[in-house]
């Protein structure tokens, strides 16, 4: 019996332990996600606004002006730019992103995969180490982009996409992040990077009239990689926010159950403790009653 107690004493101070750990790693993620969801809510709205110009403008431009980014051909090869994060101990923030790219490999690019055309650019150690171990044809390049978030880290790994499209390494790049919501919740999402997506015509809509100054070319091949670098910098932020959002949720979710286990440990050691007194009580008695006797 007293075994048993100091057992259950040793576990009831692991946890303790524990939850002191988990409560200091919510308070640091809170912390960090404020500053990561100020950044992202700056800079979603001038990203999302541009990436609009940036599609309307491919949509209805004369199919004379070549661009190169915005060439559609047919794809196989495949690059993936995948945004996790360097560490765990998020939930299940990590595993939702590799999961959403693999499904998306599977169903879109199934014959560039069983040719080994597919390459995956992980930004964040998670999703490089998960895809490397995989299989796949994967980059270190980018993966520690995180221990210095720049931007002109991220538009380093953008202007790379770019040039190894525009020289047809790749035929397509997609881009798999998560887009932040509020702490407790982020949208897993695949974004078509290049070539640069254009806007569907609804039928009866007028063709939108852009004048160009200086002139066309010139214009577009100004603006696109500077927007591109953009949308990539802007899915880095979101990925950002949304770990440390996911890393606060876990943690106070971890500290929650340390609390219940707690809890019955409590109880657990109490029972253990009154039923030893009883045993004690009980021999006491019965050696005063024998000694009676």
């Amino acid at each position: 019996m007293p075994g048993q107690l100091k057992e259950v004493r040793n576990r009831i101070s692991s946890v303790q332990s524990t939850q002191q750990i988990t409560k200091a790693m919510k308070m640091v993620s809170a912390a960090k996600l404020r500053r990561a969801q100020e950044a992202i809510l700056q800079m979603r709205p001038y990203a999302k606004k541009l990436q609009e110009m940036l599609s309307n403008i491919v949509s209805n431009i004369d199919g004379g002006t070549n661009i190169k980014l915005a060439e559609e051909r047919p794809v196989e090869k495949v690059l993936f730019i995948v945004i996790t994060s360097d560490r765990g101990l998020a939930g299940a923030y990590n595993t939702n992103i590799i999961k959403l790219a693999k499904q998306t490999i599977a169903a879109k690019y199934p014959s560039q995969f069983n040719k080994g055309n597919i390459t995956v650019w992980g930004i964040g150690k998670k999703g490089y180490e998960s895809f490397t171990k995989s299989g796949y044809k994967t980059s270190a390049d980018y993966k520690d982009v995180f221990l210095n978030l720049k931007f002109e880290n991220v538009q380093a790994a953008s202007q790379a996409a770019m040039k190894a499209f525009e020289n047809r390494e790749f035929d397509a790049v997609e881009l798999v992040y998560s887009e932040f919501k509020n702490a407790a919740t982020q949208r897993f999402v695949v974004e078509q990077f290049l070539p640069i997506p254009k806007v569907e015509k609804k039928a009866g809509a007028k063709k939108a009239d852009f004048i160009f100054e200086p002139d066309k070319e010139e214009l577009i091949a100004e603006l696109m990689p500077k927007i591109l670098n953009t949308q990539l910098y802007k899915a880095v932020l979101d990925a950002n926010a949304s770990e440390h959002g996911a890393r606060m949720t876990a943690m106070d979710k971890a500290s929650d159950n340390a609390n219940e286990l707690l809890k019955t440990l409590r109880i657990s050691y109490n029972r253990a403790r009154q039923a030893a007194i009883t045993t004690e009580l009980t021999e006491i008695v019965s050696g005063a009653a024998a000694l009676q006797g």
